[in-house]
């Protein structure tokens, strides 16, 4: 069975670039791209339970932070994988305050950080 990964709030040249790399890691990979609220209730109601969320989310939520969201995610649905993606250790700290997993930043795409997060989840 394929592994559903989101990607939620990446602007389109994030989102391929994180599309690739996570293809490479997570062997079967099934990625949907998600841009706003009704995309992402979408992939939950869908099975989808692996969610890289933006810090700052592109558009289409009422809510640009990626943090909120990960607290709105884990509160309604305590079962999901959720990273945040952001280069910024205040907040990757402040995502795992609020139940996320540990996450990785842009810039640390194809490191071992990124596939030792990715593992967690595979």
């Amino acid at each position: 069975m394929a592994i559903g990964i989101a990607l939620v709030g990446h602007c389109g040249p994030d989102g391929y670039m994180l599309r690739s790399a996570v293809k490479y890691v997570v062997n079967g990979a099934e990625i949907r791209m998600i841009n706003d609220s009704e995309g992402l209730e979408a992939a939950i109601k869908d099975g989808v339970t692996t969610f890289l969320i933006n810090r700052v989310l592109d558009w289409g939520f009422a809510d640009r932070a990626g943090v909120a969201l990960i607290k709105h995610l884990r509160e309604k649905h305590p079962e999901l994988k959720l990273l945040l993606i952001s280069d910024y250790p205040d907040a990757q700290q402040a995502a795992l305050k609020v139940g996320a997993l540990p996450g990785f930043g842009k810039s640390e795409v194809g490191t071992t950080k990124m596939r030792e997060a990715l593992a967690a989840v595979a």
